[in-house]
């Protein structure tokens, strides 16, 4: 039997039995990694189960970590032999993606829950060692990095050397209850209700609204799926944060009331967070420094906006290689891009400090936010089909 992570109240009990050791491995001031690494072992077959998907895991770990030792034994600065790295790296998740569109019944292989946040962690490994930031790799720890099973299948997406720091600290017991099992707990409860009871009603509402290809219909299911996605992807990530910290790691947060945004740049601080920093830090970042370095695009502004368009695409190609993602990440990237125009005009310095002004782009926000919602639920597909 194969579980759903924090899917149903199966997996819930199995959560709560396999945390009271962790528990108490916490508060006797004892490492919790060597339980949590046997843990995160029997919690993936849990919810990958131990027949095809796990041997393609299996394949996949293997894969990544020969990537990840022989690049950290090059140490080179070689450009060329970097990318090839991360080509080499990203070629599962290629694969995956493609499959869709291919017929080959053997790329089955790289099919399992979690591969796309997988890949995040070991590309990103790969390119701190090229940029000097990882200096040693510890071969149990980068395995466990990339398992960790309260983040499996979708985020928060941590870093490594920061994870690494967490597992390998001596935590106290009253640092332990109280800013380890506490908080833990409260998140845990806080996605439960977000996820079991949010999500779920206002599911029952989108599955009543009429399929009749309404204006009506359309607008309902705008709003109705922009605040499910919210509540059962918060309270997913809500619940692996608490699991995280419950477990000894300060999981990175994922979601900051991200409706009460004033503009697009600050919605992409507030929500899927660790998504939004990795994309940001990993592409954004990088393409703006080599722009810059190569002096092809004279103006910097320019070189923002083709980064946010490029960044933002890329995110959307990422979710699926299908018209409603592609085009919602455009659209993202053109809403970024807009948004630096705009908060730059003489208008809106004069009237940034006006509450009525600030309710206006929240109001406004919103509805660019619960569009870019409807593109991306697919919904369009089914309506103009």
């Amino acid at each position: 039997m194969i579980l759903s992570q924090y899917g149903d109240y199966l997996y819930l009990y199995i959560l709560l039995l396999v945390s009271i050791p962790a528990v108490i491995l916490g508060i006797r001031e004892k490492n919790i990694k060597y339980y949590a690494m046997f843990i995160t072992v029997v919690m993936v077959i849990l919810t990958i189960g131990v027949d095809s998907q796990f041997r393609y895991l299996l394949g996949f770990i293997f894969w990544e970590m020969i990537l990840i030792y022989t690049f950290y034994r090059l140490r080179t600065k070689n450009k060329l032999i970097f990318r090839i790295y991360i080509i080499l790296s990203l070629l599962p998740l290629i694969i995956n993606k493609l499959m869709p569109f291919l017929k080959l019944d053997l790329v089955g292989f790289v099919g399992f829950v979690g591969i796309s946040y997988m890949s995040f962690k070991t590309v990103q490994i790969i390119i701190d060692i090229f940029d000097g930031n990882v200096k040693e790799l510890d071969f149990f720890d980068t395995i466990y990095f990339i398992l960790f099973f309260p983040t499996l299948s979708s985020g928060p997406i941590d870093r490594y050397r920061r994870f690494k720091d967490d597992i390998n600290s001596s935590i106290s017991s009253d640092d332990y209850i109280e800013n380890y099992l506490s908080i833990g707990i409260k998140k845990l409860f806080k996605g439960i209700v977000y996820k079991f009871a949010f999500a779920s009603v206002i599911y029952i509402f989108m599955d009543k609204i009429p399929d009749d290809k309404s204006l009506l219909s359309l607008i309902m299911y705008m709003y109705l799926y922009t605040f499910y996605l919210f509540f059962d992807f918060a309270g997913y990530s809500s619940m692996a944060i608490g699991t995280g910290y419950i477990f000894g790691v300060h999981v990175p947060e994922n979601f900051n009331k991200p409706f009460i945004s004033k503009d697009m740049k600050e919605f992409w601080t507030r929500w899927h967070i660790s998504l939004s920093r990795w994309f940001g830090d990993y592409i954004f970042s990088r393409y703006v420094l080599a722009a810059m370095r190569k002096r092809k695009i004279k103006k910097k502004k320019n070189i923002y906006r083709i980064g946010q368009i490029i960044t933002m695409t890329t995110m959307g190609i990422w979710h699926g290689l299908t018209w409603y993602y592609i085009a919602y990440g455009v659209y993202q990237g053109i809403a970024l891009v807009l948004t630096d125009n705009y908060i730059g005009t003489k208008w809106h310095k004069k009237n940034a400090k006006n509450k009525i002004y600030q309710y206006l782009q929240v109001f406004i926000t919103f509805h660019i936010i619960c569009f870019g919602m409807l593109i991306f639920s697919g919904y369009l597909n089914r309506f103009f089909g």
